[in-house]
């Protein structure tokens, strides 16, 4: 899956892409270099970002995904509001990649359900602007499958098939370094849940913790945690850097067997 932030203020690239055509050309080199899945997204959710109005989300997201939606690449839209997801979904996404795992707007699940979109559920400790503020678990693996397991159940209740439902445990939402990578160990006990594992390590503060490096030198170990995801059974892996994660997974797939 790889990152179109149509935005002015996201963590890694904010402002790079923020011209819809600018955000069409990375969109289509993404394709190009092998992403299977472009994520549309027109709202920060850094820690610390401030909502989006829907009119101005609208304004980002829906020419991109017009730009992009050829009918041969997958397109997921990054939001959390029913009326900019029914938007996209009308101009050809067929996946809603919701971080308030169907929380934040009470039209989005009934929306998914009507429309048959494939969703993602994410899970995040408070709101983009809160969650970084001393986040706090007594076992985080286990609470972030709990949650999960309460939104599929949800999800499925408001008539979403299961079989069209993602999970996102939420790497850097509301996790410190050391949560986030007890989440990355034990990755092999939310796929317990029985549904495919989305999983968004690209660039985050987390590999920084390690070795200092900026967001825009974690390539490496966007590589590193998203390699290891995979071989605890991650099956979409969202990241900005996709020829690089393509030759690392062929290399990894090589050795494992």
């Amino acid at each position: 899956m790889g990152v179109v932030n149509v935005t002015p203020d996201s963590f890694s690239d904010g402002g790079l892409y923020f011209d819809p055509e600018a955000a069409i050309a990375h969109g289509r080199e993404l394709a190009a270099a092998g992403a299977d899945i472009l994520d549309v997204g027109g709202e920060s959710t850094r820690p610390g970002a401030e909502e989006v109005p829907a009119e101005e989300e609208l304004r980002r997201v829906v020419p991109v995904v017009e730009g992009l939606a050829d009918g041969e690449t997958t397109i997921s839209v990054d939001t959390s509001k029913a009326a900019v997801a029914a938007a996209a979904i009308d101009d050809g996404a067929t996946i809603v990649n919701d971080v308030t795992a169907l929380r934040g707007d009470p039209e989005m699940a009934a929306l998914c359900a009507e429309r048959g979109a494939t969703v993602v559920l994410m899970h995040m400790l408070g709101e983009p602007r809160t969650m970084q503020q001393d986040p706090r678990y007594d076992d985080v693996v286990a609470e972030v499958k709990a949650f999960l397991a309460e939104r599929l159940e949800a999800a499925t209740a408001a008539g979403i098939a299961e079989e069209r439902i993602w999970l996102d445990p939420g790497i850097g939402f509301g996790k410190t370094a050391a949560h986030n990578m007890e989440l990355l160990r034990r990755l092999g006990e939310l796929r317990e849940l029985g549904r495919p594992l989305v999983v968004g390590t690209s660039r985050k503060s987390f590999i920084g913790k390690v070795d200092g490096s900026g967001a825009e030198d974690r390539i490496g170990g966007t590589i590193a945690s998203s390699v290891l995801a995979a071989a605890e059974g991650a099956e979409v892996l969202r990241v900005h850097d996709v020829a690089e994660m393509r030759q690392a997974l062929a290399v990894a797939t090589a050795v494992l067997g």
